[in-house]
């Protein structure tokens, strides 16, 4: 085991781009995207000096305490049934700790709910499991839909959709909405579109320094696509492609010409690339896991659904207490702030008096 150093980095990328459960935020083009943590990654060798397994971590001081956070998002890269490996890495991990004054480590590997053994084996390494709630309650998405089209032609995959994604594709096209793959000057179109959607469907948005950090960071292994009509944006997403995969990030659309089905088309668009470019796997990212009509999440599942990809659980967050003491306070203050958020909401609200 060892800190990654700078002259391996070459080798570090070609490593986590190759192996099956490598993932964008596992590359140091990840840590210059979040400029706000600190980055760094311990890796693995065989007796040839081969990289055989990773972790790469963003550390974050906590407010008011001399302490910090430790997390690895979908992390680590490794057979995660290789508990020799998995320890070796955590040890590493715990030797940063030291470093970094950490509290606690936290990660979300890429175990599925149904893989017991790797989750056995976390739990072993005295990791505890927080699996969450059935919407985004966690850091990353718990659930996801993943599209296999590893072997397939455009054809093939297009043959797989339901019959009214590929109707509303078609629509697209047919009145004339056009997907362009654009450099960062696009941002300026995209953000406002973003910003309205927030709006319209209630979640946080990032400002345009956030995407232009990604674009300029991943270069050829992202893109920014653009739907117009008749000159117009009016839907525009992010992708980032990364070994042999490829990942949807963020989709926006203007509120009016929704009826022209542009985010169709663009995730047929991004699914194009993945397939042209030998990708085996195209992640739609997330959705909730209460599968009810009533939920009002139930709408992105219903889409994403439509393109035939397999809906995917993971295990969900697995945590590392370093510091028990600071982990308790950091908790504490923790609820104390979400109490007072309600209280204070509760004033506010005309409803509650």
């Amino acid at each position: 085991m060892e800190i990654l150093q700078q002259k391996d980095m070459d080798a570090y990328r070609a490593f986590v781009q190759a192996h099956p459960k490598g993932h964008f935020m596992q590359s140091p083009e990840w840590g210059q995207v979040k400029n706000d943590w600190k980055w760094a990654a311990v890796v693995e060798k065989d007796a040839g000096g081969a990289i055989i397994g990773s972790v790469a971590v963003l550390i974050r001081r906590v407010p008011v305490l001399p302490v910090t956070l430790m997390y690895a998002p979908r992390g680590p890269v490794c057979d995660l049934h290789d508990r020799d490996t998995l320890a070796k890495l955590i040890g590493g991990v715990r030797a940063l700790a030291v470093k970094h004054h950490a509290y606690l480590f936290k990660i979300d590997p890429d175990i599925l709910s149904s893989d017991t053994a790797s989750a056995e084996n976390m739990k072993r390494l005295s990791f505890t499991l927080h699996d969450g709630g059935k919407n985004f309650d966690g850091i990353q998405p718990r659930f996801v839909f993943r599209l296999n089209i590893e072997g397939k032609t455009e054809d093939e995959i297009f043959a797989g959709f339901s019959s009214k994604t590929r109707y509303n594709v078609r629509v697209a096209k047919k009145h004339g909405v056009e997907v362009k793959v654009c450099d960062k000057r696009a941002l300026s179109e995209f953000v406002p579109i973003m910003r309205t959607t927030g709006q319209r469907d209630g979640f946080a948005t990032r400002p345009q320094s956030y995407f232009e950090r990604m674009l300029d960071a991943f270069g050829e292994h992202a893109r920014l696509y653009m739907a117009y009509h008749e000159g117009k944006a009016i839907a525009g997403t992010v992708a980032i492609q990364y070994g042999d995969k490829t990942w949807y990030l963020y989709g926006a659309s203007a509120n009016e010409s929704r009826n022209l089905m542009p985010n169709y088309l663009l995730q047929w668009e991004m699914i194009r690339w993945a397939q042209q470019t030998g990708c085996r796997i195209y992640d739609f990212r997330g959705v909730s896991g209460d599968l009810s009509p009533d939920n009002p999440l139930y709408g992105l599942y219903r889409f994403k659904k439509g393109f035939n990809g397999d809906f995917t659980e993971f295990a969900g967050e697995f945590n590392l207490v370093l510091n028990a003491p600071a982990a308790l306070l950091v908790d504490n203050g923790i609820r104390l702030t979400k109490k007072f958020r309600h209280l204070k909401n509760r004033r506010h609200d005309p409803k509650s008096e």
